[in-house]
């Protein structure tokens, strides 16, 4: 024998056979998305590391060039 599928939408636990041609239509949509919003997720979880790296990186590198930039100004200030 095989089991009714039963399915999670929202609060509701409702059963495939309980379901209009409307509602498994809006079903299968609803199954779609959330699957392409996990895998949308990971894909951003994975993402996202290399994102701080790179934003980091920039900052320091800025900070970096403009650290040189105010010394060497500083330096030519003395100079003159």
């Amino acid at each position: 024998m095989t089991e009714e599928k039963i399915h999670q939408i929202g609060d509701q636990e409702i059963k495939d056979s309980d379901l209009t041609q409307e509602q498994k239509h809006h079903k299968s949509h609803i199954l779609s998305l959330r699957n392409k919003i996990s895998k949308l997720q990971f894909e951003i979880d994975d993402l996202m590391p290399s994102l701080k790296w790179h934003e980091a990186a920039m900052l320091r590198i800025t900070k970096e060039q403009a650290e040189n930039f105010l010394a060497e100004e500083e330096a030519s200030e003395k100079e003159s």
